[in-house]
């Protein structure tokens, strides 16, 4: 509830959702921001969990076509299994990171 209304102001949820061309907007900047990072940075997944979010809303709002809407939702399935790869990726080079490194003399 907004701090500055009355309890007996209502918003209807459409009054709430963003437009669909602000949160499409925002989904591509989003994206941009992901394919422009540098490998292993720590604000991919936090932006890439953002854009998954993004796209189910979007293939939920009432102000896109059925088709954008189903565009919306399949790309929300690509998004996930690229975060879920991520994250595997991720998990790896960790266990890697805790390996004795080899030596480089024989002895």
């Amino acid at each position: 509830m907004c701090i500055h209304c009355s309890p007996h102001d209502r918003h209807d949820d459409d009054e709430l959702r963003p437009t669909a061309e602000a949160l499409l907007a925002a989904t591509l900047a989003l994206m941009t921001g992901v394919a422009e990072a540098a490998p292993g940075a720590a604000c991919v997944r936090p932006m890439s969990l953002k854009v998954l979010a993004n796209l189910d809303e979007l293939a939920r709002h009432p102000g896109l076509s059925r088709s954008m809407r189903q565009l919306a939702a399949h790309l929300g399935l690509h998004w996930q299994q690229l975060v879920q790869t991520a994250r595997g990726e991720a998990r790896a080079a960790g266990e890697r990171a805790r390996w004795v490194p080899a030596s480089t003399v024989v002895q």
